[in-house]
């Protein structure tokens, strides 16, 4: 099987100079690396990056021809809330609206519902899948129906070998991102 390699984080400046501790998407393309997750819960808790730095960093890092896992999700009190697709679609507008024409293949997103991070908790696979569903028609309407279709929506929170068979089962799971189990034989 292949296995590419992707870089955590990229900085919000395209070039390299006295970001200490940051990688520029021109560094990143350098070490011959072709993909950048951005946006992961993480970085928008402890960082504080807003939805305008993630559309910021995904620009950058298409222009320099890399391509992009872009995280979403909510937390718990937004789910229980019905607030899930208010806040993922907060989150992605943004990166929407930055992806170069012609781009838009280039782009994963990846639902990652903070409450399930870690935790052990899993979405539901007919919660993800719903969720999922309801990515792909907000995609529709913003790029077209044929870009919404091209654009893999993948599943992150908790996937582990005991949950990812259900969960992959679903028409709009198109993989994951796993965590900590990807540490495990079972992946």
């Amino acid at each position: 099987k292949d296995v590419l390699v992707a870089c955590q984080n990229s900085w919000s400046e395209p070039k390299a100079g006295a970001w200490t501790g940051e990688l520029t998407p021109d560094l990143i393309v350098d070490f011959g690396l072709k993909w950048v997750i951005l946006g992961h819960s993480e970085r928008r808790a402890y960082c504080g990056e807003t939805p305008e730095i993630v559309g910021k960093k995904t620009k950058l890092a298409l222009e320099a021809g890399l391509s992009v896992i872009a995280c979403i999700g909510e937390q718990l009190e937004d789910r229980k809330s019905d607030k899930t697709m208010d806040v993922c679609r907060a989150q992605l507008e943004p990166i929407l609206a930055a992806i170069p024409a012609g781009k838009i293949a280039n782009v994963v997103i990846a639902y990652e519902p903070v409450w399930a991070i870690g935790t052990g908790v899993t979405a539901s696979p007919q919660q993800a899948q719903d969720t999922h569903k309801e990515l792909r028609a907000y995609l529709s309407e913003k790029v077209g129906e044929a870009d919404a279709a091209a654009v893999r929506i993948i599943y992150g929170g908790s996937v582990k070998g005991a949950n990812c068979e259900e969960l992959i089962k679903n028409p709009d799971i198109d993989g994951f991102l796993v965590g900590g189990a990807s540490l495990k034989d079972e992946f």
